[in-house]
């Protein structure tokens, strides 16, 4: 995650104007900045592996035809959710799925030389995102951005959710007490 500058405003905000203007470094700092939380939104619809993989790709390809008419950077990651919803559930809807089955597999385990290590972690983030998986869709989409998103601006969030403007803060907090109550009641949760 790219940490905020000195004035509290995350440093990928001030990259979008640059790839709006065709700068392709910052594009690539953006995609390596949001892949993470579009590829997390896709799962979230309960799309397989492959076909998350073709959302992100499809909101990239978006992204960067529609980049220009992006009007404040600070909402591009309100709009990336919004848009990855919209393309699982097009592809929900083209393969004919009527339900949706969130996968506890993890996408992007860590890369660990300690075998024993990397089994405790990736054993630990599936009983998280197993959790995560048992949350309201809401919820589920806050704790991704809580997770992937440095200082998320709330009135987008909350235009992307379709939420009120003011509740995304105490929405996110109940989600985060439910986590952590699904966690607590867990057996195979273990607090580090």
């Amino acid at each position: 995650m790219v940490v905020s500058g000195a004035d509290g405003t995350p440093r990928w905000v001030g990259l979008v104007r640059p790839a709006q203007a065709g700068d392709r470094a910052a594009l690539d700092v953006l995609v390596r900045e949001f892949t993470p939380l579009i590829w997390r939104t896709a799962r979230a619809q309960g799309l397989s592996t492959p076909d998350a993989e073709d959302v992100v790709q499809t909101v990239w390809l978006i992204v960067v035809d529609d980049l220009a008419r992006l009007r404040d950077p600070q909402s591009l990651p309100a709009w990336l959710i919004t848009v990855t919803r919209r393309q699982a559930r097009h592809v929900l809807r083209a393969r004919g799925r009527e339900t949706l089955h969130p996968s506890t597999e993890l996408p992007d385990r860590p890369d660990r030389t300690d075998l024993a290590e990397a089994a405790a972690v990736a054993d630990r983030d599936r009983v998280l995102w197993r959790a995560v998986h048992r949350l309201p869709e809401r919820c589920q989409l806050l704790v991704l951005v809580v997770a992937y998103v440095d200082r998320p601006d709330y009135a987008r969030l909350a235009d992307a959710l379709a939420a009120p403007h003011g509740s995304v803060g105490p929405t996110r907090r109940r989600c985060l007490d439910k986590l952590r109550a699904l966690l607590r009641d867990d057996p195979a949760w273990s607090t580090p």
